[in-house]
C-alpha cells in the first residue's frame, strides 16, 4: 500500500470535521516540502462540505488541500451548472496571493485532465485567453504534465498554450512585467516548454527555437532555462 492509499485508510477513521488537527500533524510544513500524498487522499476521500471547511481557514496547507478536492469535484459534476460553479471557483483561486494554493488549482487541473482531457484542453484554452498572469499560468501549468501529454493532439494543444503565454510576456511594458503574476508566469513556462517538447518533439521543436528569434529578455530567459532540463537537453 502506497502512502496516499495509507492516508486514505487513515481518513475514513475519522469524522472530516475532525480532519484539520490531522492536515497540520502530517502537512510536513513548515518545511522543504507539503505532504502531497496527504492532500491527494483528502481530495480522494473528502466531499463538498469538507473541502469547503478546509478552505474557509487560513491555514494554507488546508487550503491547498481543499482547492486540490474541488478537482476532483469538478472531473465528476454531473451536470453543467456545477461544472461552471466549481470551475469560478478554481479561478478565483488560480489568483490566490500564495503559491501553494495557486498551485493546488493547477493540480486541480490535472485531476479533470485524468478524466476529460479533452474538457482540460478547453477549459485551459479559455483561461490562456484571459488577461491575467496567473490565470495563464494555471492554464499551462495544468496542461504541461507528461502524464497528461502522450497523444500528439494534447502535446500540440500544451505547445500552442505555452506559445501564446510565450508570446504574451514580449507584450508586456517593463512595468506589467514587475507584477509578482507575471513573475509567476514566466517562472512556469520556464519548465513547461520543456514538458510540452518533450511529448511530441516533431511539433515542438520548431516553436520552440522559434523563440530564439523574439528580441525580448524575458522570453530568452525561459529559453535559456527550457534548455536547462535534461528532457528538452537530450531532444537539442
Amino acid at each position: 500500500m502506497d502512502r496516499r492509499a495509507q492516508y486514505r485508510a487513515e481518513l475514513r477513521r475519522f469524522d472530516p470535521a475532525r480532519w484539520p488537527d490531522f492536515l497540520r500533524e502530517h502537512s510536513g510544513l513548515p518545511g522543504p516540502r507539503a505532504n502531497i500524498a496527504l492532500a491527494e487522499a483528502v481530495a480522494d476521500e473528502g466531499d463538498p462540505a469538507s473541502f469547503d471547511r478546509l478552505i474557509s481557514t487560513d491555514d494554507e496547507y488546508l487550503v491547498f488541500c481543499g482547492v486540490l478536492g474541488l478537482g476532483r469535484l469538478l472531473a465528476t459534476a454531473a451536470d453543467a451548472r456545477t461544472r461552471a460553479a466549481v470551475e469560478a471557483r478554481l479561478r478565483d483561486h488560480a489568483t490566490d496571493a500564495r503559491w501553494r494554493v495557486r498551485e493546488a488549482v493547477a493540480m486541480a487541473l490535472q485531476r479533470l485532465g485524468d478524466a476529460d482531457l479533452p474538457r482540460l484542453l478547453t477549459l485551459a484554452t479559455a483561461w490562456a485567453t484571459r488577461p491575467h498572469p496567473l490565470l495563464r499560468r494555471a492554464a499551462v501549468a495544468g496542461v504541461c504534465e507528461p502524464r497528461l501529454l502522450t497523444a500528439p493532439d494534447a502535446a500540440a494543444r500544451a505547445v500552442a498554450l505555452c506559445e501564446r503565454a510565450t508570446r504574451g510576456l514580449a507584450d508586456l511594458s517593463a512595468e506589467q512585467r514587475r507584477a509578482d503574476g507575471v513573475r509567476a508566469l514566466r517562472q512556469a513556462l520556464g519548465y513547461c516548454w520543456s514538458v510540452a517538447v518533450a511529448a511530441d518533439p516533431a511539433a515542438g521543436l520548431p516553436r520552440f527555437r522559434a523563440l530564439a528569434a523574439v528580441d525580448d529578455r524575458d522570453v530568452a530567459w525561459v529559453v535559456r532555462e527550457n534548455t536547462k532540463k535534461n528532457r528538452l537537453a537530450r531532444l537539442l
